[in-house]
C-alpha cells in the first residue's frame, strides 16, 4: 500500500519522457506515482527499486520525491514559516509545494519568519499538514537528571502553568510560571537548569542557576543599572513584586539576595526610598 507522508521503496513499472511512474513491488500497478524526471537518480531503469518520499503536488496529485524532507507522518521537525495566508501558515520543508499549518492547528498565532516545532498529519481531506499540537508526541524517557544543562524549543503557554518546552525537539518539559522572569514566547530556543525530573519523566525547568550561582550575576545586573541611574533607585523591600519584576526582570526574593549581597559589600546602602551607591 503506497501511503502519503512516508518513505517507502517503490518499483519502477514505467518510463516516460516526463519521469518515472513507480508502484508496489510485486503489484498490479493499478496504482503509480509519478516520480518527476528532475529527481530521477541517474541510471534508473524499469524494475528498479527506489526509495521516494511521497507528497501531494500544487494541484493535489500524489506524487514521489527523493529529496530528503525534515520529518514524516508522526515525526518531530523544527520548520520555518515562510508565509501566511487566510487559511493559516506555509512552511517552508524543501519540497515544491509549502507545507500547511492551519489556523486551528496552531496553538498560538504564529508569524512569517517564526521557528515552529511541528509534527506531520493527514487532514480529513487526505492532505498532508502540519500542527504544533505536539504534546502527546514528545517523549518522557531522557537520562537528563537534576542540574542539568538543556536546550529545547518553546512550542505552548498556558498562563497558569507556564510554559512548554521540547528538550531536542522531542522530550517533554515545562518552565513553571514562577520561572519566567525572561520575557518568553513560543519558538523561542532556551537554555535551562533541569529543577526536578517527575514521576512520568517530564522535566521541570528554570532559566536561573542555583541561587548562590545566579545571586553574583544578578547583583551585577542591579549594579550597572544602578550606575546607569545616577547612583540611586527607588527600589526595596518595599516595592511590589511587580515592580521588582517590571524593572529588573527578577522574582522579589531573588531582587532581596542580590541587594543583601551588595550591602554586604559595602557597596550600597538601603533605606525606606531605595537603594543608593556608595561612593
Amino acid at each position: 500500500m503506497i501511503e502519503l507522508g512516508k518513505y517507502q521503496t517503490l518499483e519502477v513499472v514505467k518510463k516516460t519522457d516526463f519521469g518515472l511512474y513507480l508502484g508496489e513491488p510485486g503489484g498490479d500497478a493499478k496504482h503509480t506515482i509519478l516520480l518527476p524526471l528532475k529527481e530521477v537518480p541517474e541510471g534508473s531503469g524499469l524494475d528498479d527499486k527506489l526509495t521516494v518520499f511521497i507528497y501531494k503536488d500544487s494541484e493535489d496529485r500524489e506524487i514521489a520525491t527523493t529529496v530528503k524532507v525534515p520529518l514524516t507522518i508522526g515525526e518531530l521537525a523544527v520548520l520555518k514559516v515562510k508565509d501566511v495566508s487566510s487559511i493559516g501558515a506555509f512552511l517552508d520543508w524543501g519540497l515544491m509545494k509549502d507545507l500547511l499549518l492551519p489556523y486551528k492547528e496552531q496553538t498560538s498565532k504564529v508569524e512569517e519568519g517564526d521557528q515552529v516545532l511541528v509534527s506531520l498529519y493527514i487532514d480529513k481531506s487526505n492532505r498532508l499538514c502540519a500542527t504544533t499540537k505536539v504534546y502527546e508526541l514528545l517523549s518522557t524517557d531522557s537520562d537528563y537528571k537534576k542540574d542539568d544543562q538543556v536546550t529545547g524549543i518553546v512550542y505552548d503557554s498556558i498562563d497558569t502553568f507556564g510554559v512548554f518546552v521540547a528538550v531536542d525537539h522531542k522530550y517533554s518539559a515545562m518552565i513553571p510560571k514562577n520561572e519566567l522572569f525572561p520575557s518568553i514566547k513560543i519558538g523561542d530556543t532556551v537554555t535551562a537548569r533541569v529543577i526536578s525530573v517527575r514521576e512520568d519523566g517530564k522535566l521541570n525547568l528554570s532559566l536561573r542557576d542555583k541561587s548562590h550561582l545566579q545571586m553574583d550575576s544578578d547583583s551585577e545586573m542591579v549594579l550597572t543599572k544602578l550606575k546607569a541611574a545616577g547612583g540611586q533607585l527607588p527600589y526595596c523591600d518595599n516595592s511590589s513584586p511587580e515592580e521588582i519584576k517590571a524593572e529588573f526582570k527578577l522574582s522579589k526574593n531573588a531582587f532581596k539576595r542580590a541587594i543583601g549581597k551588595l550591602y554586604k559589600a559595602g557597596t550600597i546602602s538601603i533605606t525606606d526610598e531605595g537603594i543608593q551607591l556608595i561612593k
